[in-house]
């Protein structure tokens, strides 16, 4: 297997285990906002799946095929649907769907043929390899698990 696809698929696999232990929390705090203003750490994950569905379903798709990308999601517009959308969810269903559409993601990567992996892509009018464009989802990943660390740290503190 190509080292960063297996790299990618590893931190796959370990969000899926990290959003799982989100169960654990309260309903309080998995309801609490990241920081004042901004969303609490269900909309936060509950946003997450339309992220993996978008690469799912308008990017590995037409990479390696030398057709044009469909065009991507208005970002803001998107977001806030997600959120939206996870104030009415309970905590088991946005955990559900995040681990549903993530390994179906995995599977996906997984089944990209390892000679691929060095193949420049082009995104827009930036020319990359897959891994470059796969580790942004990661960096994405890791911003918000990072928020989320961070307010629940704060919140043992005053406990």
């Amino acid at each position: 297997m190509h080292q960063n696809k297996e790299e990618i698929l590893m931190h796959y696999e370990n969000s899926v285990e990290w959003v799982r232990n989100l169960d654990n929390l309260s309903e309080e705090q998995w309801r609490t906002p990241i920081a004042e203003g901004k969303w609490t750490i269900a909309e936060v994950i509950g946003h997450l799946p339309a992220w993996d569905q978008f690469i799912l379903d308008s990017r590995l798709p037409y990479l390696f095929k030398n057709r044009a990308l469909p065009e991507g999601p208005e970002v803001d517009e998107l977001n806030q649907q997600c959120s939206l959308e996870s104030q009415s969810k309970t905590k088991e269903e946005i955990i559900s769907k995040f681990i549903k559409v993530r390994r179906s993601l995995i599977i996906a990567v997984n089944n990209i043929e390892d000679d691929l992996w060095e193949t420049k892509v082009n995104i827009g009018s930036t020319a990359l390899i897959l891994t470059d464009y796969l580790k942004g989802s990661i960096e994405h990943d890791h911003h918000h698990f990072k928020q989320i660390e961070n307010i629940l740290e704060g919140s043992k503190k005053v406990t």
